[in-house]
């Protein structure tokens, strides 16, 4: 069988699949808009969303609060899923994620200097700090890993990631345990929220989301060609080094921008990865898209149900995360294997 016919098939049957999970996005975003922690009646959300009463506060509240907070969770949502996936094809490392990779940790270190040295309040313009702060690690995580004749081998990569990480995290925590405005501000950003993130914030990192998810979807050819090793890689003519740091940028503008506007969110980026995998395989031209919806599906529905089983209050959607996601992980290596990468 020739290998167009394969990939015609292969299209024809993981296409659809994209599109149902384009459907259950729509209908989850739907319920992210509808749902939440103050009750408000389906007629009046439909009401709000054709700017039929301005004036209400339940148009208030969908308008300017319920639909920027869940196209941010689309977007963040989307970032964090590509972000992991990247990051375990170019590392070949099942494990790899932006928590250990060092980019919530320069973000969390630059949003503490900021507080402490420039008095930086309000998430508005703490986002921009955190966003350098997480380039920056990722970035240095790349050089150190660099370093040798080797070049950044996947090992190098995950020890560089660790040695950056525990020293932003060490920096952090000095500077916090002295100063108690900073404490406060970074328990805030750091729990990992949708929560106050409205359009000013939507807005200011949508850009670079969208730019980096554009560009993500360039970089399956490549990271198929690293899942068959370095060797083979550079005998298919590719360029390993080229490769690498082309998609430690991308990781670094979508973890970077995620992680500055909703702070560092767990387990989106790990799991999702191998759930897509799981439904359509190791080629990385469909993991990546897959990903790409089924991270925000995640992120959105940890989201509502932080918002309904809390309410009148509310879970921050990291929570939610961290306490749904660790045993589903958990399951995943128990009862399954976690997918090559």
């Amino acid at each position: 069988m020739s290998t167009p016919t394969v990939r015609a098939r292969r299209a024809l049957a993981l296409g659809p699949g994209l599109a149902v999970l384009g459907v259950i996005l729509a209908l989850v975003a739907f319920l992210s808009i509808t749902l939440g922690s103050r009750d408000i009646g389906l007629s009046d959300v439909l009401r709000a969303l054709a700017g039929l009463d301005g004036s209400s506060i339940e148009h208030t509240v969908t308008v300017e609060m319920r639909v920027p907070r869940t196209l941010l969770g689309v977007l963040v949502g989307a970032a964090l899923g590509v972000a992991g996936t990247v990051l375990q094809g170019v590392t070949r490392n099942p494990l790899a994620d932006t928590g250990i990779m060092g980019v919530n940790s320069g973000a969390a270190a630059f949003v503490v200097l900021a507080i402490t040295v420039l008095g930086v309040r309000g998430v508005n313009v703490y986002i921009w700090f955190a966003f350098a702060g997480a380039i920056l690690a990722t970035l240095l995580v790349y050089v150190i890993a660099s370093l040798g004749r080797e070049g950044a081998t996947p090992v190098k990569l995950a020890l560089a990631g660790a040695a950056v990480t525990a020293g932003m995290g060490s920096l952090t925590t000095g500077i916090v345990m002295t100063n108690v405005d900073a404490l406060n501000e970074l328990r805030f950003w750091q729990v990992g929220s949708l929560a106050g993130r409205y359009a000013p914030i939507l807005s200011g990192v949508a850009p670079f989301l969208i730019a980096g998810l554009i560009a993500s979807l360039a970089c399956g050819r490549a990271l198929n060609g690293l899942a068959l090793g370095e060797d083979t890689a550079r005998g298919l003519g590719q360029r390993v080094g080229l490769t690498r740091a082309a998609a430690f940028a991308v990781v670094a503008v979508l973890a970077g921008a995620a992680t500055a506007a909703c702070g560092p969110i767990v387990f989106v980026g790990l799991i999702v990865p191998h759930l897509a995998r799981f439904i359509c395989g190791p080629d990385y031209r469909w993991i990546l898209p897959y990903s790409m919806l089924l991270a925000p599906i995640v992120l959105l529905l940890a989201d509502v149900v932080g918002r309904v089983v809390a309410a009148p209050g509310e879970l921050q959607v990291g929570v939610v995360l961290g306490v749904l996601g660790a045993p589903v992980f958990v399951g995943i290596v128990r009862y399954g294997r976690l997918s090559e990468a």
